[in-house]
């Protein structure tokens, strides 16, 4: 089994900064991409921004210029640096794996969950 742990999330005012971290472990063959969604109350989960293993990305447009995503592919870790933080940032961000847990098993996996709060 692959199992995504996270951290970083918290509680920070408009126009700070925040990391979140995403470690992958398990059984995994090979990672083709990860990435970070977001859901706020009462509101659907939106693709935030992902990164493929060939390092490209792609960020949702609210967040361009903001945030960046990051991965470190020998610890099979993935960053999001989130600057210049909104309150409409507020929300629980989770982190996603698509990998191969075997040469012909692909899977997609997510983590818990952290809560990001940005106050006004």
């Amino acid at each position: 089994q692959v199992q995504l742990v996270e951290s970083g999330g918290g509680l920070v005012q408009a126009g700070g900064s925040l990391r979140l971290s995403c470690a992958a472990s398990g059984i995994i063959f090979r990672v083709n991409a990860m990435g970070w969604y977001r859901q706020a109350p009462g509101k659907q989960r939106e693709l935030v921004a992902t990164i493929t293993s060939a390092g490209s990305t792609n960020y949702v447009d609210s967040v361009k210029g903001r945030f960046t995503i990051s991965r470190d592919s020998a610890k099979n870790t993935v960053y999001l640096q989130m600057n210049s933080l909104k309150p409409d940032d507020t929300a629980v961000y989770y982190c996603n794996a698509d990998v191969y847990t075997v040469i012909a098993v692909r899977r997609d996996c997510w983590g818990q969950g952290t809560q990001v709060t940005v106050s006004s």
